[in-house]
């Protein structure tokens, strides 16, 4: 192997691991996601696995098509960076919907108590909600499946920033095989790194005490990836 493509390798890993880790829209919204909506661990991770896989494969596709055609870099880049500013404002979009109706879908769940006479002069009390009643028509199974699909189109448009400029164009001016291994170490930390975060992330959510906030679940989803959204749009995360 040449010093030059082992070098590149060893980046391609690096900043895989470095892009991922300081990306929080890489694993919070999974995490916050799977718990509004009870998914299983294994659930939780196919999705990471699935989104993790697009995101990486628009850029090694964009990447690929530009260097066969010849595209010059600064080209490349400014398309990436019209992907990663829809990305984010698509992000910012899923979040503010997501959030507001999970605090209307919190508002039909507030408990509310009703008073009961019999004929023998007893009366007693009990709270209940309305929301069980009308949940065929407000959260049916249409909304639950389709909110991985929103994420996967996500993060296909959301670039993987340094892939092109830093990795892939230098690697294919080593080798085809080098443009191929230096892609498939950047892919393969990244995904890797993205699973991992949710994993301890979702371990690490299970052990705070938030069932007296579990109606309010949806809406502070929302709001994580909200806000993971301005963070990238506005600080550049």
């Amino acid at each position: 192997m040449a010093p030059d493509l082992g070098i590149l390798i060893v980046t391609a890993a690096s900043i895989g691991l470095v892009h991922t880790l300081t990306g929080p829209d890489h694993y919070l919204p999974f995490v916050v996601i799977g718990r509004s909506r009870r998914w299983s661990l294994p659930r939780i991770l196919s999705v990471t696995a699935i989104c993790g896989v697009g995101h990486v494969l628009g850029s090694v596709v964009l990447g690929l098509v530009g260097i066969t055609l010849g595209v010059a870099v600064h080209r490349l880049e400014m398309i990436e960076g019209v992907r990663g500013d829809l990305a984010s404002w698509f992000l910012i979009s899923f979040g503010l919907v997501y959030a507001v109706w999970g605090l209307r879908r919190a508002r039909r769940r507030r408990p509310h108590r009703h008073e009961h006479d019999h004929g023998d002069g007893v009366r007693h009390t009990h709270a209940h909600t309305h929301f069980h009643d009308h949940a065929h028509v407000h959260g049916g199974k249409n909304t639950r499946e389709l909110t991985p699909w929103v994420l996967f189109v996500i993060f296909v448009l959301g670039p993987c920033e340094p892939l092109i400029p830093l990795l892939m164009v230098p690697a294919a001016r080593t080798s085809t095989r080098g443009l191929i291994l230096v892609t498939l170490v950047f892919a393969v930390t990244t995904i890797a790194t993205m699973l991992a975060m949710v994993f301890l992330a979702e371990r690490g959510v299970r052990l705070l005490p938030l069932q007296r906030f579990e109606r309010y679940a949806h809406a502070l989803a929302g709001t994580v990836i909200l806000m993971s959204g301005l963070s990238i749009r506005f600080l550049g995360l």
